[in-house]
């Protein structure tokens, strides 16, 4: 039997010859003697694609059988569509078979076992990623690694964490919150994202400001190489000048080099105070401007926050119980932390801060008196990517310049949509200059959505480049950025990354399609 797998673009990238049963996945197939896979299902005939999946053969699932338990291999339609997608736009890629292991040796035999008969291999979280880093675009094997979800070991005298791949970085937050310690980085879906998926794109958040991006954490990997090979990458010390650097190669890799199956997190001392503050704007350019002025001062926040009007307000509409008054002049706002062990500090620099703003033409500041206030901002924030997905279909890039540069990219932003004819919401965090751009389709026609929108995030990305900034802060490269890394390097660069790839994946079974143009 042959069998080919198609996945679906929300762009009429291909084409069905049954429009009303278009759904996410579709097999094209042909019996030759024998059936070695359970009938697909009696999904719309598609047009050959450009990802075509491979013929699982009776042998290797047998083999299959061998390195797992029954209840670790998924071959159902609902599972493989469960695993199929991430929260990038409405694509869905499903694999040809879902494996759930549970130790670093069930890895290492499935993807020897891959390696052996050539079967693409994608590493899979909590699929909460925002670039198509998780989809099975070449179909073959799905390995989800959700069943390692450990937290091997707190060392509270070296302020080190041991943690599996599954551990949602929320519960990981609070476990280590419970012995006064702190892991920092702090992405948006911290409820939902695990700490794999974390240091497979780099994963940022709005505290990374003061405290560093996942990278900024990783010490030490245990990692499965394409080959089933099973290395660790660096020491589990805060120094390390001996070779080169893998773990840090490793981490925003998007498991194209490998799988990474336990890491050695450092932690730090977990701060006793924080101070919050939402700041309106008239002008949207002036509090981009009020961004890199709060670190002029010597203020280092940890976590600067901007939101656009439309922002908010679709947020408010969104989240139920969080009720804050908007002047009708309100443009946009910053939301401002800081946190630290002493509160009279912390008032101090919020004096400061609010000093800086009212340079910047400011209206009344909104203090966070209580935690649950706190609180309400922090949700407000954190549901804003969910609340514009809700209110029409959209593309997010994930754009980062130097903090002086943010008020001319925003222009910049506001100008190409004028031009193209799109909406955007614009929101992120600002002290780092990470502005998550939200391209809203709105009235534009299908035409325009599919021809004219790559063209205008070509623009949007070439100018972020020429500010001094790259493609993306923390959503990571995936399948959809593909097509623009060449704005952000030239052929020498890409040509050593392809480089890299070969070394260490030569079959390149790893996560393919990703990353790499």
């Amino acid at each position: 039997m042959k069998i080919t797998a198609l996945g679906r673009w929300n762009s009429s990238r291909y084409k069905c010859n049954n429009e009303k049963d278009l759904t996410s996945f579709f097999w094209l197939f042909e019996h030759n003697g024998r059936m070695d896979w359970p009938t697909p299902p009696n999904f719309a005939v598609m047009e050959q694609g450009e990802y075509a999946a491979p013929m699982l053969t009776a042998g290797f699932m047998q083999a299959l059988r061998d390195i797992l338990p029954a209840d670790a291999i998924l071959l159902s339609e609902e599972d493989r569509l469960h695993y199929g997608h991430d929260e990038t736009e409405d694509l869905s890629f499903p694999p040809q078979v879902v494996v759930r292991p549970r130790s670093t040796e069930e890895v290492a035999g499935v993807v020897r076992l891959c390696s052996a008969h050539t079967i693409p291999i994608t590493p899979i979280g909590a699929r909460t990623g925002l670039s198509g880093g998780a989809l099975s675009v070449h179909g073959g094997v799905g390995l989800a690694l959700d069943r390692m979800n450990a937290i091997v070991e707190i060392d509270e005298r070296n302020l080190q964490v041991t943690v599996e791949p599954g551990v949602i970085t929320q519960v990981l937050q609070e476990a280590v919150a419970a012995k006064g310690l702190y892991y920092a980085p702090d992405p948006g879906s911290r409820g939902s994202c695990t700490i794999g998926g974390n240091l497979a794109e780099n994963a940022g958040g709005p505290r990374a400001v003061k405290y560093g991006v996942t990278r900024d954490f990783a010490l030490n990997l245990q990692v499965v190489l394409p080959s089933g090979e099973v290395i660790w990458t660096g020491a589990n010390t805060l120094k390390n000048a001996t070779g080169y650097d893998l773990t840090r190669l490793m981490v925003g890799s998007e498991g194209t080099l490998g799988i990474i199956t336990r890491a050695v997190l450092r932690l730090v001392p977990l701060p006793q105070e924080t101070r919050l503050m939402l700041v309106p704007f008239r002008d949207a350019q002036k509090a981009c401007e009020a961004v890199s002025a709060v670190f002029r001062a010597g203020i280092t926040p940890s976590a600067l926050e901007f939101m656009e009007r439309d922002a908010i307000d679709w947020t408010l509409r969104f989240v139920k119980g969080v009720n804050i008054a908007i002047a009708d002049d309100t443009a946009a706002h910053l939301l401002i932390e800081v946190d630290g062990n002493h509160g009279d500090v912390l008032m101090r620099d919020c004096e400061t801060i609010l000093g800086v703003m009212e340079q910047f033409d400011c209206q009344e500041v909104l203090f966070a008196e209580t935690a649950a206030e706190k609180d309400a901002l922090w949700l407000m924030r954190r549901r804003v990517g969910e609340a514009v997905k809700s209110n029409s279909v959209y593309k997010e890039e994930d754009t980062v310049v130097p903090r002086y540069a943010l008020p001319r990219l925003l222009a910049k932003v506001k100008e190409v949509g004028g031009r193209y004819g799109f909406r955007s919401v614009c929101y992120g965090h600002a002290g780092d200059g990470n502005l998550h751009v939200n391209i809203i389709k709105g009235e534009m026609s299908d035409a325009a959505w599919t021809q004219d929108l790559p063209k205008a995030i070509r623009e949007i990305f070439q100018y972020t480049v020429d500010l001094g900034g790259t493609l993306s802060g923390e959503h990571g490269i995936g399948l959809v950025q593909r097509p623009y890394m060449d704005v952000a390097f030239d052929p020498v660069q890409i040509a050593l990354m392809r480089g890299i790839k070969q070394l260490f994946d030569p079959q390149g079974i790893m996560n393919p399609g990703k990353v790499l143009p």
